[in-house]
């Protein structure tokens, strides 16, 4: 069965409209600010929402939308903006915990509140000020995103058949940030690393906005299987090139520091892969370096030998490959409209081969 498309609009279109829900969205929670509390966090958190991002997860459910069988209208983009929203609760909590001080070339939200604190020179701790606005901010992006996906506009029945695919979404988040967690105090392996990555990020930036699309369309089974199929390895496959930009990418382009991941002691795919066939000497390095706070620019450089001279680079890379490949033959064989499945085949490329 193959379902049929209405307009195609181009992306940067559909990232505009995207952006203009957002935006009409937060203002409208303007007059609903309670008197008297401070709007610092109601301004920092629309400058935070509207200062960019690719805009992957709008863009994969307004295609999952569509692919099922919905035409084109300012409805399901406001739904589809929601994700946003959910997606910046879990930026800001993200930052939080791996204690990143940039985020899309500004200052991560944390770290803006605590340089608010010292700049105004009030009493207490600016760290602790900054880490407990930004949970808040994050608490308040979590609401917002529940309450726009409800208030989109589509017919209730509509909204409760995708509303069960965004709590799934939701509770895979929370529960993968917990194994990223867990896998940081763990063994380290290859398998939990890949475990992680599916969990906290690869279902929620492909596989569910798609399915939330197609489920407020009310498209048939086959195709919520079809987009298990195709957006699992697409979302791998962009975690995995996400965390090659960690610590191999331009600071001017990604807009995050390549020291944050390997302060952290990040437990990812390639770590692991280079922890496993590092020699003696390079295991060394690693224990003394990975995971070190005050690394520094030469530590990270011999960080980055290590991980080119083990082949963990190169394993990295072959493994998007494989992935990436894996998503395209399954869009293949998905029932889509002509019109879908091109718009999903430039998405998918456009997620694996970037720098940003």
């Amino acid at each position: 069965m193959t379902l049929e498309a209405t307009r195609t609009p181009p992306a940067a279109e559909l990232r505009q409209r995207v952006d203009r829900a957002l935006a009409e969205f937060i203002d409208r929670q303007d007059p609903a600010w309670p008197d008297g509390a401070p709007r610092g966090a109601l301004d920092s958190l629309r400058r935070f929402i509207l200062a960019g991002g690719k805009r992957l997860r709008p863009t994969f459910c307004y295609w999952g939308w569509r692919g099922g069988g919905g035409d084109d209208c300012p409805q399901v983009v406001n739904a589809a903006a929601a994700l946003e929203l959910f997606h910046a609760f879990a930026l800001i909590h993200d930052d939080i915990i791996d204690g990143s001080d940039r985020r899309r070339g500004e200052p991560s939200m944390h770290r803006f509140f605590a340089t608010l604190h010292d700049r105004h020179s009030w009493r207490g701790d600016s760290s602790a000020f900054g880490r407990n606005t930004a949970l808040l901010c994050g608490d308040l992006c979590a609401a917002w995103a529940e309450q726009m996906f409800h208030e989109c506009g589509l017919p209730i029945r509509q909204i409760h058949q995708g509303y069960q695919a965004f709590a799934l979404m939701r509770t895979e988040v929370i529960a993968g940030q917990y194994l990223d967690l867990v896998s940081g105090v763990g063994d380290g392996s290859v398998a939990s690393a890949l475990t992680v990555i599916r969990m906290k990020a690869a279902r929620y930036t492909v596989t569910r906005p798609l399915q939330i699309g197609a489920c407020l369309a009310g498209a048939p089974k086959a195709l919520y299987a079809s987009f298990v199929d195709f957006g699992d390895p697409l979302g791998d496959a962009f975690q995995l090139r996400d965390d090659v930009l960690g610590v191999f990418g331009d600071p001017a382009i990604t807009g995050k520091s390549t020291l944050d991941d390997l302060r952290e002691g990040k437990p990812t795919v390639m770590m692991a892969l280079a922890r496993d066939a590092a020699s003696r000497a390079q295991s060394a390095q690693l224990a003394t370096s990975f995971g070190n706070p005050s690394l520094d620019a030469d530590g990270a450089a011999d960080l980055r030998t290590i991980i080119v001279e083990t082949g963990a680079l190169a394993q990295i890379e072959q493994m998007i490959r494989v992935r990436a490949e894996a998503a395209l033959t399954a869009l293949d064989a998905a029932p889509l409209d002509a019109t879908v499945r091109k718009a999903l085949t430039e998405l998918a490329t456009a997620a694996v081969d970037r720098s940003l």
